[in-house]
C-alpha cells in the first residue's frame, strides 16, 4: 500500500474539475504515467480512492506515486493533444508506448550524373531521399521493381568514368539493364529514365503508363522511332509488373488498415498503408497484453498519428476505439479534410482487414515458435466463444466403452495450438454400474476439477485451463456444468458436437449451437482436438478390453485370483512384457509356487 495515499487523497480532494492533464511521479521525481481527463479531479480521485478495483496494472502504478503534477487546458482535445505530444517526450514506465523512432529505411536517389536509386537505412550520404518507410521489404521491393522494370543498372561501375572499359555484363544480355556501360545512352535519356522509375514508385503503374504513353507519341509524331518503341516496352514492363504484384491493386485509394493479433502474453498490430492504390507502407508493433478493459486500440492510433505528416482519408479498424470523436478531431486537423473510421463488414476493405490481422498473426507466430494458423485459430476461437482472450491452454474430453465393460475416459491437452502429450490423462469410470455417458463425463471431471481446488497432483493437472471441450452436445455440457459452479471454479465449458457422419459440426453451450464451419481456422482446430480426444480415449478403451479378456484367461490358472492377475498387469504392463518375464520371474511377481508360476508360464505363451 502507498504510504502517501493520504497526502494525495488531500491534494485530489482541492483539485480542479477541469480537463487536463496529470502527471505522475515517483519520489525521485521520474515520471512514470501520464493521462488525460474530461474532469482532473474526478479522474485523479479514482487512483486514489479507499477499497479501489484497480486492474494489477493501475494497482502497480498508483502504489508507486509519490506526487503528481497536473495541467489545465481549455477543453477534452487539446488535453489529449498535450498528453501524446507528452508521451511521446517523455515515455513514461505506465504507458502504452510504441517505437518508432529507429528502424526506418529510405529510397535514395544519388546526385551522381548517372543517377542509381537504392534502398538505405539512413540519410548519411548525398542525394534525394524518399521516406522514411518504416518496412524495409517494401522499400527493397519497390527499389527491385523499379530498377528491373526501367532497366537501370545495380552494378558497382562508375558512370561516365567506365564507359566501354568493359563488356556488357548478363543483366544487359538477359534485358534487365540498359547497358549504359556501353557508352551509346546519353546522361538526359538516363535521367529520363530515372525519374520515370522514381514516379513509378510514387505513384503505382496508372500515372507512369498515362505519362509514358504521352512521351511515346510524342516521340512518334517527331520521328523518334527508337525512343518511341524503348518507351513502348517500359510501358508493357510496368503493366506486367503491376499485374504480377496484385497486392498493390488495393481496391481503396487512401486507407491505412490496422489488424490486431493476441498471442502469448503480447499483442501484434500491422498497419497497412495504401496510397493511389497501392500497398505504399507497413509497420509492425508488439505491445503488451491489454490490463481489463483498456482499449490499445485508441491509445495505439493515438500515438501513431499524432503528428504524423501523412493521414490517410479512411482508416480501416475491426472496431471503433474508445475516444473516437477526439481522434477524430485530431486526424481531421492534422489532415485539414475528413477522415474516417470504418469496420467493414464485406468488401475489398474486409479482405484487406484480414490480410493485416494476418500479418500479425505470422509476425507474433515467429515471435514465439508458432505458425500464423495457430495464433489466428486460437484468437478466432476465442472470439466466437466469446472469451475474453485466447485460449491458450485448452483440455478436451471425451467417454469410451463397449456397452457397459471398459468404461473409460480419455483427456487430451492442446498448449496454444498444439498437442502437450505429456499432459494427457486416462481415467477409469468406477461410479457407474451401467452405460450413462452424462454420468461418467460428470464422474470423469468431478475427479480431475478436484485437484484444481485441493492443489494436490502434477504440474498438469493441478493447472487451470482456459477451456474445457466436451466431446457431445448440450447433454453433456448440462451435466458438468453444475460442478464448475459447485466448486467454485470459473472455466470456460463448451461441447464438441458432430454430425451423422461423425464429422465436426458446431460447438455447443449449454442451451444453444454456435456454428464454426464458416471460420476454418476455428473448425480444422477444433476437428483436430476431437480427433485427438476420441482416439486417445478409444485406444485406452481397447488395451482396458484387452486386459479384462487376458486377465479372464489368467484366472483359470489354479491358483490365481484377481488380486494376483492384476498384480501382474501392474507389473509388467503389456502382454509382451509378460510373454518375456521367466517362470521364477512370474513366481516372484505374483507371489505363487513355481508349479503354478510354470502353468501361468505356458498360457501366457499361447496367448
Amino acid at each position: 500500500m502507498n504510504p502517501r495515499l493520504l497526502y494525495l487523497r488531500e491534494k485530489t480532494a482541492k483539485l480542479t474539475a477541469s480537463p487536463g492533464v496529470y502527471i505522475m511521479r515517483k519520489k525521485d521525481s521520474s515520471i512514470i504515467y501520464i493521462g488525460k481527463a474530461k474532469n482532473l479531479h474526478n479522474r485523479v480521485s479514482s487512483y486514489f480512492r479507499e477499497n479501489p478495483d484497480h486492474t494489477p496494472k493501475v494497482a502497480a502504478m498508483v502504489s508507486n506515486v509519490y506526487d503528481y503534477d497536473f495541467i489545465v487546458t481549455d477543453s477534452e482535445f487539446e488535453a489529449l493533444l498535450l498528453e501524446c505530444s507528452l508521451i511521446k517526450q517523455h515515455k513514461p514506465r505506465y504507458n502504452i508506448l510504441l517505437k518508432d523512432d529507429k528502424g526506418y529505411h529510405y529510397i535514395r536517389i544519388s546526385d551522381e550524373e548517372y543517377p542509381r536509386i537504392t534502398n538505405e537505412k539512413n540519410t548519411k550520404q548525398s542525394g534525394t531521399y524518399l521516406g522514411p518507410y518504416t518496412s524495409g521489404f517494401i522499400t527493397k521491393e519497390a527499389v527491385n521493381e523499379a530498377n528491373r522494370v526501367f532497366m537501370l543498372p545495380t552494378c558497382k561501375r562508375r558512370f561516365p568514368q567506365d564507359f566501354g572499359k568493359n563488356r556488357p555484363c548478363l543483366n544487359y544480355h538477359i534485358k534487365q539493364c540498359m547497358g549504359v556501360c556501353r557508352g551509346r545512352i546519353s546522361a538526359e535519356d538516363y535521367r529520363s529514365a530515372v525519374s520515370q522509375a522514381v514516379e513509378f514508385i510514387k505513384s503505382g503503374s496508372a500515372e507512369s503508363v498515362e505519362r509514358m504513353t504521352a512521351e511515346m507519341e510524342r516521340a512518334a509524331e517527331e520521328l523518334d522511332f527508337e525512343k518511341a518503341a524503348m518507351l513502348r516496352d517500359r510501358i508493357s514492363a510496368v503493366k506486367k509488373a503491376s499485374e504480377k504484384q496484385k497486392i498493390i491493386n488495393s481496391g481503396v485509394d487512401s486507407a491505412d488498415v490496422i489488424g490486431i493479433a493476441e498471442f502469448y502474453d503480447g499483442l501484434y498490430i500491422s498497419v497497412l498503408m495504401y496510397r493511389e492504390d497501392r500497398l505504399f507502407d507497413k509497420a509492425v508493433f508488439e505491445l503488451p497484453l491489454p490490463d481489463g478493459d483498456e482499449d490499445i486500440l485508441g491509445q495505439f492510433m493515438l500515438q501513431f498519428y499524432y503528428k504524423k505528416p501523412d493521414i490517410p482519408k479512411n482508416i480501416v479498424v475491426d472496431h471503433i476505439p474508445s475516444d473516437s470523436e477526439l481522434l477524430v478531431e485530431m486526424l481531421e486537423e492534422q489532415a485539414q479534410r475528413k477522415v474516417k473510421l470504418h469496420v467493414p463488414q464485406k468488401g475489398r476493405q474486409l479482405e484487406l482487414l484480414r490480410l493485416a490481422k494476418n500479418n500479425s498473426a505470422e509476425y507474433a507466430a515467429i515471435k514465439n515458435s508458432r505458425t500464423g494458423k495457430e495464433v489466428l485459430a486460437l484468437e478466432q476461437l476465442g472470439q466466437s466463444l466469446g472469451l475474453s482472450k485466447p485460449p491458450r491452454y485448452i483440455e478436451a474430453y471425451d467417454i469410451s466403452n463397449l456397452s457397459s465393460e471398459s468404461m473409460v475416459a480419455g483427456m487430451v491437452v492442446f498448449e496454444d495450438g498444439r498437442p502437450l502429450k505429456k499432459a494427457y490423462k486416462r481415467f477409469t469410470v468406477k461410479e457407474q454400474e451401467l452405460q450413462n455417458d452424462y454420468g461418467s463425463m460428470r464422474e470423469v471431471l468431478k475427479r480431475r476439477l478436484m485437484h484444481i481446488v485441493s492443489g494436490e497432483g502434477d504440474e498438469y493437472f493441478t493447472r487451470t485451463p482456459d477451456l474445457i471441450l466436451l466431446d457431445g452436445g448440450k447433454g453433456h455440457v448440462n451435466a458438468v456444468a453444475p460442478l464448475l459452479r459447485e466448486l467454485g471454479l470459473d472455466i470456460p465449458l463448451f461441447g464438441m458436437v458432430k454430425d451423422d457422419k461423425h464429422r465436426t459440426r458446431a460447438i455447443a453451450t449449454g442451451g444453444r449451437e454456435i456454428q464454426i464451419n464458416s471460420v476454418k481456422a476455428v473448425f480444422d482446430l477444433v476437428t483436430r482436438i476431437q480427433d485427438e480426444v476420441h482416439r486417445f480415449s478409444v485406444s485406452f478403451m481397447h488395451s482396458r478390453h484387452k486386459k479384462k479378456t487376458y486377465s479372464s484367461e489368467l484366472l483359470n490358472v489354479r491358483g490365481i485370483g484377481e488380486k494376483k492377475a492384476a498384480r501382474l498387469f501392474m507389473k509388467y504392463k503389456t502382454i509382451a512384457n509378460l510373454k518375456n518375464a521367466s517362470p521364477e520371474e512370474l513366481a516372484a511377481a505374483a507371489g505363487v509356487s513355481i508349479g503354478t508360476a510354470k502353468e501361468l508360464w505356458e498360457v501366457i505363451r499361447d496367448m
